[in-house]
């Protein structure tokens, strides 16, 4: 390779984001290459879609359908947080087969255990080496405003004194579910991360830079209780919250999407009861779900449920839907941009955030 090429996923980057504010490095980058508004995979969350673009493909070949996992013959459940699980090639293996390098830079260390497996070095915000940290400086905490500008310049830093072929730099979308897009607070987390962004670039002038989202992000007023709706029925279920993960300040646990466990012989009935249950856009069975969204039909719920615009999915006797949430996980939650600068991008369609993976293995590690 002549040149690094650099990947950045802004966390929870709805377009609304990106209209709101100026940006003028990042729209400048866009004029020289592309901006176009594609789609993530659903469900809308973070491991899900981080993992899609770092393989290039749907959940239903990587493996990652959520950031939890209900194992029912076990009975219990677990955190998606380790490279184990997934099931098909990354990038940063395939650069490591064909002799290159590359750095995995993340503010949560989730992304670090589960992505940066296969790269040559894996740092996050959370647990960050010394040497970056003298460099860099400490890190701000997780639940901070300032914690993305920092992980951009540990990985412009790493790069100027580690050079690397590939480098995913990946951040957290605390900002976005505590702040609608025009607010004060959004508008200064998006001038940091574009002035980051414009020194990255600035100091690695060859690099190609490929820039998305994993998911969006919509304002929340209400909470369903899917289990109360079908126990209502005499249906017994168990609803699993996919977008769970251990930043409970981010999103409480509530977003748009659930797998609900359930005797399969009444599946079809649960079905048709969620599907007219308000604040409910869809319900699926197994087999449906994993064709029309691309899941493993092994690693989902008897039933996938999808919310509408304005509302998650959570038990009312663990927890009350917080003042201001903001979350995702729904279909709602899908449209990303994707912006490419400084490479030859002619004739690859960019419809979707996998699709930079797979632009990297069939351009770049071909």
């Amino acid at each position: 390779m002549s040149a690094a090429i650099v990947i950045i996923c802004i966390d929870g980057f709805d377009p609304e984001y990106l209209d709101a504010a100026d940006m003028p490095n990042l729209r400048e980058m866009a004029r020289g290459g592309f901006l176009t508004i594609g789609r993530s995979m659903m469900p809308s969350v973070t491991n899900v879609n981080n993992v899609s673009i770092v393989t290039g493909q749907y959940p239903a070949e990587h493996g990652i359908c959520s950031n939890y996992r209900w194992d029912s013959r076990a009975g219990g459940g677990f955190y998606v947080e380790s490279a184990e699980y997934i099931r098909s090639q990354t990038i940063f293996r395939r650069a490591d087969e064909l002799g290159l390098t590359s750095l995995v830079v993340t503010s949560k260390d989730k992304l670090r255990t589960l992505v940066g497996a296969d790269a040559t070095l894996a740092v996050s915000s959370e647990r960050p080496p010394e040497w970056v940290v003298e460099a860099v400086g400490a890190p701000p905490k997780i639940y901070s405003i300032e914690v993305n500008g920092w992980v951009i310049d540990a990985g412009n830093l790493i790069m100027k004194r580690r050079p690397v072929d590939i480098a995913y730099l990946t951040t957290t979308d605390y900002a976005m579910h505590v702040n609608p897009p025009d607010h004060p607070e959004a508008l200064r987390h998006m001038s940091i991360l574009d002035d980051a962004i414009g020194r990255l670039a600035a100091d690695h002038p060859d690099a190609a830079i490929l820039l998305t989202a994993d998911h969006g992000m919509n304002a929340k007023t209400r909470m369903i209780d899917l289990k109360a709706a079908l126990a209502d029925r005499g249906i017994e279920s168990n609803p699993v919250p996919i977008i769970k993960d251990r930043y409970v300040l981010h999103h409480a646990n509530l977003g748009g999407c659930m797998f609900v466990y359930l005797d399969p012989a009444r599946t079809r009935e649960a079905v048709d009861i969620l599907r007219d249950t308000p604040g409910v856009d869809d319900a699926m069975p197994r087999e449906e779900a994993a064709a029309k969204l691309r899941l493993a039909p092994d690693l989902i719920g008897d039933v996938v449920a999808a919310a509408s615009a304005d509302a998650v999915f959570g038990d009312p006797t663990e927890i009350q839907l917080p003042a201001g949430l903001r979350s995702h996980g729904s279909e709602h939650e899908r449209a990303i941009p994707i912006i490419g600068h400084n490479a030859d991008f002619q004739g690859f369609p960019f419809q979707e955030n996998r699709d930079i993976g797979r632009y990297i293995f069939e351009r770049v590690l071909a």
